[in-house]
């Protein structure tokens, strides 16, 4: 299928140019707002995608205009191969911005290698700065390996370092400062994120819930903060803000209290090969009909088209209701 200047647009004039590949759902922590102690069942291995038919997945997507890829799981880097993969993503002509999600456990192992393969930046997940408090909330002892992690990514060259925090009331917000702080020396990007009910995790609808709002009064009245320059894609599921004299930046993340659904331009593709245009949809399409059943490179770009028009304006927060999404994030990949 020969590259073209086709454009994916939605019903509501959403042009759709972000693609997230969620390589496996395994994940190597067990975090309590995402699966219970004893995880979830594993997807079979014969559902899993294979390397080749996301590679073109990503290619038939990018003749679409895709510009911008990102691998996430399940923790990405407990699926074997994840690095030649990321070679051949780098490959592609088109693929603007090559990036990855990870809970940091792996990376001082995969980020040099990651790094030469074409990988340009990682976001990281870490909800506490607190060793005995990073156990309680993934039930893994494993806050020294993601601080690691952390400073193999630096070390690599990955650029920017995105730190993903999930702020929950009563559990991690007093430390909204202190990660903060981080960013006063170090070019670092601290994201603040809402919780959001997702899957088997310990959700109780609003209890454990603190808007991006609170997380930004908090902020403004310990730091002189200002609106960064960057905050010049309106696509952006998040503002990024200075404090100052800083290095680095924080961002707040408001996927529930002000949500960013009019201008949502991405799309998902499960590791058991689903596409979905919405997180919190449970509406999507299985590509593996068309990718094992001898459909052509138009006959994938048309089951794009066809689940693109149909994105819905938005998540059930939209409507003013908490309505929880089922499926598991481990398996959609956030």
């Amino acid at each position: 299928m020969e590259q073209t200047a086709a454009i994916l647009t939605d019903a509501h004039q959403r042009v759709i140019r972000y693609l997230r590949i969620s390589v496996t759902d395994r994940c190597n922590l067990r975090c309590r707002y995402c699966m219970p102690p004893e995880g979830v069942p594993d997807l079979r291995h014969e559902d899993i995608l294979r390397y080749e038919e996301l590679l073109r997945c990503a290619r038939v997507a990018v003749t679409l205009g895709i510009r911008k890829v990102r691998i996430t799981g399940g923790e990405p880097l407990v699926r074997k191969g994840l690095v030649p993969f990321i070679g051949h993503l780098a490959e592609i002509r088109g693929i603007d911005d090559l990036a990855l999600t990870t809970n940091g456990t792996l990376l001082r192992e995969y980020a040099p290698a990651l790094k030469a393969a074409g990988l340009r930046r990682v976001n990281i997940s870490l909800d506490t700065l607190q060793r005995d408090r990073y156990s309680h909330i993934t039930r893994r002892d494993a806050l020294p390996a993601v601080l690691d992690g952390i400073a193999a990514a630096r070390e690599a060259g990955l650029r920017p370092i995105k730190i993903n925090v999930v702020v929950m009331r009563g559990v991690n917000d007093d430390e909204i400062l202190d990660f903060a702080r981080l960013t006063l020396n170090d070019p670092l990007i601290v994201r603040f994120i809402e919780l959001m009910p997702m899957g088997q995790g310990e959700w109780n609808g609003s209890g454990d819930f603190l808007s991006g709002e609170e997380v930004l009064t908090r902020l403004n009245a310990s730091f002189s903060l200002r609106e960064a320059a960057e905050n010049l894609d309106p696509a952006s599921a998040n503002r990024l803000y200075r404090l100052d004299g800083a290095t680095g930046q924080v961002g707040i993340i408001t996927p529930l209290s002000h949500h960013f659904c009019r201008l949502c331009n991405r799309l998902r593709i499960t590791p058991d090969g689903c596409l979905r245009t919405c997180l919190f949809s449970e509406t999507e399409t299985d590509l593996k009909p068309v990718l094992r059943g001898g459909g052509s490179d138009e006959d994938l770009a048309a089951v794009f088209r066809r689940s693109v028009r149909d994105k819905p304006t938005g998540h059930g927060r939209v409507a003013g209701v908490w309505r929880k999404c089922n499926s598991n994030m481990s398996r959609l990949g956030g």
